[in-house]
């Protein structure tokens, strides 16, 4: 039978998985991957956990779909609250939402209402920055600085603005769009907010650590909490975009309480249910939820959002997370994956750079260690990477453009949580072998 599915695939024929277990998802042929993307950095307490289907199912026979306009339920107002504990949000208040895209969306539509609210309407403008991933609807894609995405695109594009992105091992880079210094990076995002129209700017978006794109990269110390302060002096509202970061995948719970910054709007997905149920939200400040709801609500929704199915499984996950402490559990795993690349990879001619706080790590190749020349997108290197580690079992997550838009190859790493140390051995080894070979492969082709 002739595929009738989009594939995401590169290959038209993927395998097909069956099922999954820990760290391991198996295929139809009983062949074994070992996850080390946790699928794209999404699964936290590891696949097959017999509990969290146990709740899914006893939620959706009693209850499996109420309109959020009509009904509230019982597991999304435990949920808000559960989960308000660990937010880095004052007096938090929960939006639920599908995923990371509709997320996005939704906070800047939080943005722009609490602005409305504020007595503010001219406050239109929302900057962003290069390097970034937000999301793949067209407002999130807009608002993301990831080139090789935006391409085929552009046209519909063009309603957000964009400032460097904060990318020491690439700041000033030619062709980057980066800067490395948190005094660079701040002046910069001054000028920005002060060539535009007094009052006319409504909100800041970054990620703490910039994940797909970028691949693992921290900003340079005392950068966010110098942000923060600049988006407080322009009543800018700062959104930050936790999809990635959030529930535990960087050694914290979210990604800026390595910095002790505490944003306006916070926005999650992807960990939030470990990849079993599709869901996300917007967490917003108290003082957003009252200035939005005081000035007579939001007007906005989907079929789909405040579904108590997936507010069960988010509760879950958040007990899995706190009952066995996985959170430091990614911590100290993510040094330990660190240290492991370092000995095997670290001296590699073609390994410009190791980075990344828990369980997401990046590595970042090129072509030349002391310019930081990167490989050519033509040479394909890191799909190569990709591409001969799968065929050893072993599943990675790439990046591509991050030097200049075009060329550029990343490699980014996030195991499931419950990873053991024997897998984090193999993903290390298997990631430099994989690495060596495909080497070998442009090397032959060259020569050929």
């Amino acid at each position: 039978m002739s595929a009738r599915v989009f594939r995401r695939s590169a290959s038209p024929n993927p395998p097909v998985a069956v099922e999954a277990h820990g760290s391991t998802i198996v295929d139809a042929d009983g062949r074994e991957y070992l996850d080390a993307a946790g699928g794209a950095i999404v699964v936290n307490v590891g696949h097959g956990r017999r509990e969290i289907a146990d709740a899914m199912a006893e939620q959706a026979a009693r209850l499996s779909y109420a309109h959020g306009s009509a009904f509230t339920t019982d597991a999304l107002e435990r949920y808000a609250v559960e989960v308000g504990r660990h937010l880095p949000v004052d007096d938090p208040a929960v939006y639920p939402v599908s995923g990371g895209s509709e997320a996005i969306e939704t906070a800047l539509k939080l943005a722009r209402a609490t602005q409305l609210a504020r007595g503010e309407p001219e406050r239109l403008i929302v900057f962003a920055r290069w390097g970034s991933y937000h999301g793949n609807t067209l407002g999130a894609l807009d608002l993301s600085g990831r080139k090789p995405l935006r391409r085929p695109y552009e046209g519909w594009l063009g309603r957000f603005r964009h400032v460097s992105a904060a990318y020491p091992y690439r700041g000033g880079d030619p062709g980057s769009q980066a800067l490395g210094t948190t005094q660079e990076l701040v002046d910069e995002l001054e000028q920005a907010l002060a060539a535009a129209e007094p009052g006319t700017v409504c909100a800041f978006v970054g990620e703490p650590i910039v994940g797909a794109t970028l691949a693992a990269v921290e900003p340079p110390q005392g950068y966010w909490p110098a942000v923060a302060e600049v988006c407080r002096h322009h009543g800018v509202l700062l959104i930050a975009d936790e999809v990635m970061t959030g529930f535990g995948r960087t050694g914290a719970w979210f990604g800026l309480d390595h910095y002790g910054v505490r944003p306006d709007l916070l926005v999650a997905a992807k960990g939030a249910t470990s990849g079993y149920w599709p869901f996300g939200f917007v967490a917003a400040s108290g003082e957003v939820f009252d200035a939005v709801t005081g000035a007579g609500g939001f007007v906005h929704g989907f079929t789909y959002s405040h579904q108590p199915v997936a507010a069960t499984v988010a509760r879950e996950v958040l007990r899995i997370l706190e009952a066995e402490s996985l959170v430091e559990a990614s911590a100290s795993k993510g040094e330990r994956l660190k240290a492991l690349l370092a000995d095997g990879l670290g001296e590699h001619a073609a390994v410009g750079d190791i980075r990344g706080r828990g369980l997401m790590v990046g590595v970042e190749l090129v072509r030349d260690r002391e310019t930081r020349e990167p490989f050519p997108r033509a040479a394909k290197l890191t799909e190569a990477v990709v591409r001969i580690a799968r065929e050893r079992g072993l599943l990675l997550y790439s990046g591509t453009g991050n030097a200049n838009g075009v060329d550029g190859d990343t490699i980014l790493l996030g195991p499931p949580f419950v990873v053991t140390d024997a897998e984090l051995v193999r993903i290390a080894d298997g990631l430099r072998e994989a690495l060596d070979l495909a080497l070998a492969g442009l090397e032959a082709g060259a020569g050929a």
